[in-house]
């Protein structure tokens, strides 16, 4: 019995996630957008964040 009021209190609160993400239509974010740091990327493919960083860190060395 606790196992299914514990799966079914989960598939209720993935329900509001889902609901959340589709009518706030925010993308769910990874390690590259999320809670994380740019510096701390290990996207295969770099998001803006990092471009712009990397970007930065160019100009600043090539300035110095």
């Amino acid at each position: 019995m606790m196992f299914l009021m514990t799966f079914g209190v989960m598939l209720v609160v993935i329900a509001i996630m889902a609901v959340g993400v589709i009518f706030g239509r925010n993308a769910i974010k990874g390690s590259c957008g999320g809670g994380k740091s740019a510096a701390e990327c290990i996207c295969t493919e770099k998001c803006d964040k990092r471009k712009k960083m990397d970007a930065a860190q160019a100009a600043a060395s090539l300035s110095s």
